[in-house]
């Protein structure tokens, strides 16, 4: 069984389409199919239903597939464990992140990773959507939350801390806040499906169910609407440091922290071994944030 075979299927399986998967692996849409129909013939059995717009898996391709996985994982990290020719971390990284953070500070991480391993290329998508790592083909996920999902290993990155601020013409207009009750009388800006905050008080933990005329699911769109004063906000600080340097915005509240441990984390599926780039990709993260990322650090000189 050839383990370019085994690759390429696994390629099918993710992309539904084998013209798609030869190229992304240097293979002509009738080299790939003539590979396909070999392996097949090696297995005997059938894999794909294949027609001239659609491709899927058998039933029998889809109990396949996790061992075809399983199978390329192993054999790179046998050649990984006995340093094949000692060569550098190879291939092709497929990474998805949150569209604001990985817009705003992942680019810089890519370009300095693509140059200290010349040899690994990077397939960068960013997007809010929750994807399925496996069916998409990627190898790790960058997320501001350790998704619950069992199949997904999480390696925290960084903190991610959340402060409450507003724009100083907003506060002189409608007053400052004083303790996290007052917020019932101010305007907030929201991402959806978050309107209660919770803060840590003296006397514990108080939930406020907050109101406003702007919901968003984008948390640039958040910001830039807190600058421009339509209310208050909670906001990671990696979202708003350059705001509040500048004196844009500042935050309100401090002496009450939001009852939050969230963080910067990194996904990847545990049904695969770790392979050489992915591994030094974790590890190139992990020094670049630090546990006190760069963001808290200007902000706190």
């Amino acid at each position: 069984m050839n383990p370019e075979h085994l690759k390429l299927f696994v390629r099918v399986a993710s992309r539904q389409n084998i013209s798609q998967a030869g190229e992304e692996l240097g293979l002509s849409p009738a080299v790939a199919s003539a590979h396909l129909t070999r392996l097949e013939q090696d297995l005997g059995i059938r894999l794909l239903h294949r027609t001239t717009r659609h491709v899927s898996l058998t039933e029998e391709g889809r109990l396949f597939l996790p061992h075809a996985e399983d199978v390329l994982a192993t054999m790179e990290a046998a050649k990984a464990a006995v340093g094949v020719g000692h060569s550098a971390p190879s291939g092709q990284l497929r990474l998805t992140a949150s569209a604001s953070f990985g817009r705003q500070h992942l680019g810089p991480v890519i370009v300095a990773f693509m140059k200290t391993y010349p040899q690994i290329s990077v397939d960068f998508c960013l997007s809010d959507t929750i994807v399925d790592l496996v069916e998409g083909g990627f190898d790790v996920a960058v997320r501001n939350a350790p998704l619950k999902d069992s199949t997904l290993i999480a390696r925290r990155l960084a903190r991610d801390k959340r402060i409450l601020c507003a724009a100083p013409a907003y506060l002189e207009a409608r007053g400052v806040p004083q303790t996290p009750n007052d917020l019932q009388h101010h305007d907030v800006i929201n991402l959806r499906g978050r309107d209660s905050w919770r803060f840590t008080t003296p006397s514990g933990i108080v939930q406020v169910k907050t109101h406003g005329r702007l919901k968003t699911d984008n948390g640039e769109a958040m910001r830039d609407a807190c600058v421009a004063g339509l209310g208050l906000t909670i906001n990671s600080t990696w979202n708003v440091y350059h705001q509040l340097m500048s004196g844009e915005l500042v935050e309100v509240l401090a002496d009450y922290p939001l009852a939050s441990e969230a963080g910067i984390w990194a996904l990847y599926p545990s049904s695969r071994q770790l392979s050489p780039k992915v591994r030094v990709f974790i590890d190139f993260l992990t020094d670049w944030f630090g546990e006190t990322p760069y963001w808290d650090k200007v902000l706190e000189e």
